[in-house]
C-alpha cells in the first residue's frame, strides 16, 4: 500500500518515497473533490455535523497525507523530493484556496450562524463557525468573477513564491564551505572544532571545513580569535539568497512580487493593506497599535542598548585590540566582556549542558508540572537521529511526539513545531490522538561524546516543547481549534516563551545538567554567574527583534513597499538599531518567519506574546516552580483550550487579570 493512503496509527516516514507523493495525492484530491461537491449541493443540509461527515473526514486525510510531504521536504531534502513537492504544490494550493472560498459552504456556514438554534449550541462549536465565516471572508468566499479568479491566482503564485524562497535559503546555506587549517581555529570549541575536522574527512579535503549552519556559524562568530575568518564567516550569512551570490538562489524578486502580490490580495479584499488583512485573525486590532507598541518597546530598551554598546566598544579596544568593533566582531567581543564581568560565556557552560541529560532533565520536570508520563516508543521515522515519545495521563495515551534535534545537511535551519495529526472527535465518534514534530538544529555528538549544548540551545528546546504541549494537550476535539489551530498568531508563541523561563531555575537545572566527563550537575556557584549574566545584552536584543518586527509591519503598510524593500530596512535599521549594517548585509534574504513560514505582518507576535508569557510566570515565581496548583491551572486554563476561546480570555482565566508590561520589562532587565 502506498504508505501515504495508510492510515495507521502512525505515519509510515519511513517507507514515504517522493514516487508515492502524485499517485497518493491523485487519490486524495478526487476524494476531497468529491466531498466538496457533495458538501455545496443541496442534499446536505447547513447543519454542521452534517457537513463534518461529508467533508471533514476527506480534507483532513487530503491535509495530514500533505503535511507529511512538507515536513519530510524541510528535514530529509532530496531532488527527487523537491520535484514531487513542487509538482503538487499548485494541486494543493488550487484546492485549499477553492474550499476556502466556496461560495455553497460560505452561505451554508452563514445559514448556520443565523439559524434558531445557533444560540444553543456549544461555545467551542460557536467559536468553531464564527471563525469558519470569518475564514471564508479573508478567503475571497465573497469574491466575484474577474476579482475571485484573480484572488486564486494570486494563491497560487504566492505558494510558489514563498516555496522558492525557502528553497533558495537552504540551498544557498549547504553551497557554502570554507576549508581551513586547524591552527586557524584558534579559540573554538572542541566539539565544534572536531565536528569541523569530521567534515574535512568525510569530504576528503585536508584541515578542518566550517559551513553556514547554525551549530558551527555561531561558535565560530563567538569564539574563534582569527578576525578574518569571523569576517568571512559573517560576509557569506550576509549575503545569503542575494543578488550578492548565484543569481539563481537570489530571492530579491521574489520578495518583491510576494510583497506585491500581499498588497494586491488586501486590496482585493477591501482591506487598506496586507497587514490590515493580516491582523484580522489576531489579538492586535490595528497596524498603527502594533507599530505603537514596538515603538514603545524599543524606546523603553534604548538606555539599556546604548550602555551595552558603549561597554562592547571600549572592551573590543582595550581588551581585543579592536578598534573599530565590526559586525563579525560584536558576538566575539560579547563573549569576552560577559567572560570579564561574570566569569562566564556560552562556552563555560556547554559541558554541563549533554543533549540526553538536558532532555531526561526537561520531560522529567513536564511529567511533574503537567501530570503527565512521556515514554520512549518504537515508530517509522525518517533519519536515525529522531526519537519518537508517547504522551501519556493516568495510564491512557493522550498524544505522541517526534524529535529531529541534529543539524545536517538537506534540513531547513532554525527551529520549530509542526503538526502531524491534530486531536479531533471524528464523524464516527473515535477520538484522533494528536501527533507533533519538533525539529531543532543542534550539533550532532562527535568523538564519541555526547551532543553539547550551549545555555541558548536549553532554551531553544524548552521554546519548542512549550508549542509541542501547546498542540499535544489539548483538550478540544474541534478539529479547527484543537491544539494550535485557532489560536491568534500573535498569542501563539505564549505556550513556548513560557516554557523558557523554566530553564533559568536552580532548581530545574539541577536535573538538566551534568558534566560531559564528571557527570557532576551544575555547581551553585557557577549558575550564580550564569544568573548575574542573564541580562547582559538584552537591551541590544530587544532592539534588534523589534528592528525586525517594525521592518515586517512597515513592508506590509506601506504602499508600493515591494519597490521599496531595502530602503525600508535601511529605514527600520536607522529608527530603532544602534549598529550600521554593513551595505553588502541582506539579511531580510533570508528571513524565512515573513516570507516562507505564516508570520507575515506578525513577527511582532514575539515580542506581543512575550508580554503575556512573562506576566504568565510570575504566576510562578509567586507560587513556586513546581507548585501542582498552579500547573495544573496553566495546564487548564491556557495549554487545554486551544483556539476554543480567545487567547486574552485564557490568559485571564490563569492569571485573574489582563496582562502588564512591566513583567516584560523585569524579566528582560529592562526594568
Amino acid at each position: 500500500m502506498n504508505p501515504l493512503l495508510d492510515d495507521a496509527a502512525l505515519p509510515r516516514f519511513d517507507a514515504i518515497r517522493p514516487e508515492h507523493v502524485t499517485p497518493a495525492l491523485d487519490t486524495l484530491l478526487a476524494d476531497a473533490e468529491a466531498a466538496l461537491t457533495a458538501a455545496g449541493g443541496a442534499q446536505v443540509p447547513a447543519d454542521a455535523d452534517a457537513l463534518a461527515r461529508v467533508l471533514d473526514v476527506p480534507v483532513e486525510r487530503l491535509g495530514r497525507a500533505w503535511s507529511h510531504v512538507v515536513h519530510l521536504q524541510a528535514v530529509v531534502d532530496t531532488p527527487p523530493l523537491r520535484a514531487a513537492y513542487t509538482d503538487n504544490l499548485p494541486r494543493i494550493t488550487d484546492f485549499m484556496t477553492r474550499l476556502s472560498s466556496d461560495t455553497g459552504l460560505y452561505a451554508k456556514t452563514q445559514a448556520i450562524a443565523a439559524g434558531p438554534g445557533f444560540a444553543e449550541l456549544p461555545a467551542v462549536r460557536r467559536k468553531a463557525v464564527t471563525d469558519a465565516l470569518r475564514d471564508f471572508e479573508l478567503g475571497g468566499a465573497a469574491l466575484q468573477g474577474a476579482e475571485r479568479a484573480r484572488h486564486a491566482e494570486i494563491q497560487a503564485r504566492t505558494a510558489e513564491l514563498s516555496q522558492q524562497f525557502g528553497e533558495n535559503v537552504l540551498d544557498a546555506t549547504d553551497a557554502w564551505s570554507m576549508d581551513v587549517p586547524e591552527s586557524r581555529l584558534a579559540g573554538v570549541p572542541a566539539d565544534v572544532l572536531q565536528a569541523a575536522r569530521e567534515a574535512a574527512r568525510d569530504t576528503g579535503v585536508e584541515g578542518c571545513r566550517l559551513t553556514l549552519h547554525a551549530p558551527c556559524r555561531y561558535p565560530v562568530l563567538a569564539t574563534a580569535e582569527d578576525r578574518a575568518l569571523r569576517e568571512a564567516i559573517f560576509s557569506a550569512q550576509a549575503r545569503l539568497a542575494s543578488e550578492l551570490g548565484p543569481k539563481e538562489r537570489d530571492n530579491s524578486p521574489l520578495m518583491q512580487e510576494l510583497v506585491a502580490l500581499r498588497e494586491e490580495e488586501a486590496g482585493l479584499l477591501k482591506r487598506a493593506n496586507y497587514a490590515e488583512l493580516s491582523l484580522a485573525a489576531k489579538m492586535a486590532e490595528s497596524p498603527d497599535q502594533v507599530l505603537t507598541f514596538l515603538r514603545d518597546l524599543a524606546q523603553r530598551a534604548r538606555p539599556f542598548a546604548e550602555r551595552e554598546l558603549s561597554a562592547l566598544r571600549e572592551h573590543a579596544s582595550a581588551h581585543c585590540g579592536i578598534a573599530d568593533m565590526q559586525p563579525w566582531d560584536r558576538a566575539f567581543v560579547a563573549e569576552k566582556l560577559k567572560h570579564a564581568r561574570h566569569g562566564i560565556d556560552n562556552e563555560t557552560l556547554r559541558p554541563w549542558f549533554t543533549l540526553p541529560r538536558v532532555l531526561s532533565g526537561l520531560l522529567e520536570l513536564i511529567e511533574r508540572l503537567f501530570d503527565l508520563r512521556i515514554v520512549r516508543a518504537d515508530a517509522p521515522v525518517w533519519h536515525a537521529d529522531v526519537q519518537h515519545y508517547r504522551i501519556e495521563r493516568d495510564g491512557e495515551a493522550i498524544g505522541a511526539l517526534y524529535l529531529d534535534l541534529h543539524a545536517r545537511a538537506g534540513k531547513q535551519s532554525g527551529a520549530w513545531m509542526d503538526e502531524a495529526r491534530a486531536r479531533w472527535r471524528r464523524p464516527d465518534g473515535t477520538l484522533q490522538l494528536p501527533l507533533a514534530h519538533l525539529v531543532c538544529n543542534f550539533a550532532p555528538p562527535v568523538g564519541g561524546r555526547p551532543a553539547l549544548l550551549s545555555h541558548d540551545d536549553v532554551l531553544t528546546l524548552f521554546h519548542e516543547f512549550g508549542h509541542g504541549l501547546h498542540h499535544l494537550l489539548t483538550a478540544v476535539e474541534e478539529l479547527s481549534l484543537s491544539g494550535i489551530s485557532g489560536v491568534e498568531w500573535d498569542a501563539v508563541e505564549l505556550p513556548s516563551q513560557f516554557m523558557e523561563n523554566f530553564a533559568w531555575e536552580w532548581e530545574v537545572l539541577q536535573g538538566l545538567t551534568a558534566h560531559v566527563d564528571t557527570g557532576e550537575p551544575l555547581p551553585r556557584e557557577l549558575y550564580d554567574r550564569m544568573i548575574g549574566a542573564r541580562h547582559f545584552g538584552s537591551g541590544l536584543a530587544m532592539l534588534r527583534g523589534v528592528e525586525y518586527a517594525v521592518y515586517d509591519m512597515r513592508v506590509h503598510v506601506e504602499r508600493d513597499a515591494a519597490q521599496r524593500l531595502a530602503e525600508i530596512a535601511l529605514e527600520a535599521e536607522r529608527e530603532i538599531s544602534l549598529f550600521e549594517r554593513p551595505p553588502f548585509d541582506r539579511w531580510p534574504n533570508s528571513l524565512l518567519h515573513i516570507f516562507d513560514g505564516g508570520y507575515a505582518a506578525g513577527l511582532y507576535g514575539y515580542q506581543w506574546a512575550e508580554v503575556l508569557s512573562a506576566d504568565a510566570y510570575s504566576a510562578f515565581e509567586e507560587s513556586g516552580v513546581f507548585d501542582p496548583k498552579t500547573g495544573a491551572r496553566w495546564r487548564q486554563a491556557v495549554l487545554e483550550t486551544g483556539g476554543s476561546r480567545a487567547a486574552l480570555e485564557s490568559f485571564v482565566a490563569f492569571r485573574g487579570r489582563e496582562p502588564r508590561l512591566d513583567a516584560l520589562l523585569r524579566h528582560q532587565g529592562l526594568a
